[in-house]
C-alpha cells in the first residue's frame, strides 16, 4: 500500500500544479494536521484514495468548515484494507486551543481507546500532529511532544509512527526519517510517500 503523509504546510506540487497523475499511484493519503481544509477535499476530489486526517494546534477552523468528503480518525482506530490506523491530534497545551493539551489531557484520550486497543489488538499506524517526547521534538513547549506517545510505540511497537508539527523548514536539525525500535517514524511535514509493506522505508521514502 502506497501512503502520502502531509501535514503543516500545503504542497505547492500538489495543489498549485495539479496533475492527476502525480497521485495515480497512492492508495491512502494521511494528513498530520495544519492543512487548510480546502486542500484535504480537494485531494479526496482530484484523487482515488481516501483521505484520512486528525487535527493540528491551528485547526480550529474544522469546526466551522470540516474537510467535505474526509475521514477523521481522532480517538478511534480506523481500518483500512486491514490496516489499523490510530488517531490522536492536537499539541502540547501553550495557550487557549480547541486542539491543545496537557499531557494528562493527552493521557486521558488514550486511556479511553484501552477497549478499542483490545479489540483491534494494538494498531499499525499511529498517527498524530505532535511528535513523541524527544523524538524529533522541540524543548519549547509549544513543540515539546507527548511522554504517552512513547509508551504507545513501547507497548504496541507499531511499523509506523506518522507526525507533524515539527517543520523541517524551521532550521532546526530536524529528521524525515527517525525508528523507535521496531518502529519507522516519520515527520509528515507538507509531504512525504512511502510503502506500507516495506520493510526498508529509508530506501522507500521519497518527496517527487
Amino acid at each position: 500500500m502506497k501512503i502520502l503523509a502531509i501535514s503543516d504546510e500545503e504542497s505547492k506540487y500538489l495543489w498549485e500544479h495539479y496533475d492527476k497523475s502525480k497521485l495515480k499511484d497512492i492508495d491512502l493519503i494521511i494528513s498530520c494536521g495544519d492543512l487548510d481544509p480546502a486542500y484535504l477535499s480537494f485531494l479526496v476530489t482530484l484523487s482515488s484514495a481516501p483521505v484520512l486526517y486528525v487535527h493540528g494546534n491551528h485547526d480550529d477552523r474544522y469546526q466551522v468548515s470540516p474537510p467535505e468528503g474526509c475521514i477523521c480518525i481522532e480517538d478511534r482506530i480506523y481500518v483500512y484494507k486491514g490496516v489499523r490506523i490510530l488517531g490522536l491530534g492536537g499539541s502540547m497545551r501553550y495557550r487557549a486551543g480547541k486542539f491543545q493539551y496537557t499531557e494528562w489531557q493527552m493521557r486521558q484520550r488514550a486511556a479511553r481507546l484501552k477497549f478499542q486497543l483490545f479489540k483491534r489488538r494494538g494498531f499499525d499506524i499511529l498517527v498524530t500532529h505532535a511528535p513523541a517526547y524527544q523524538l524529533n521534538d522541540g524543548r519549547d513547549l509549544p513543540h515539546q511532544g507527548f511522554r504517552v506517545f512513547r509508551e504507545l510505540l513501547e507497548k504496541y511497537q507499531p511499523k509506523y509512527f506518522l507526525h507533524g508539527h515539527v517543520h523541517l523548514s524551521y532550521g532546526r536539525n530536524h529528521k524525515r526519517y527517525d525508528k523507535f525500535g521496531d518502529t519507522h517514524v516519520i515527520n509528515a511535514f507538507e509531504r512525504c510517500v512511502f510503502e506500507f509493506e516495506d520493510q526498508n522505508p529509508p530506501d522507500s521514502l521519497f518527496a517527487p
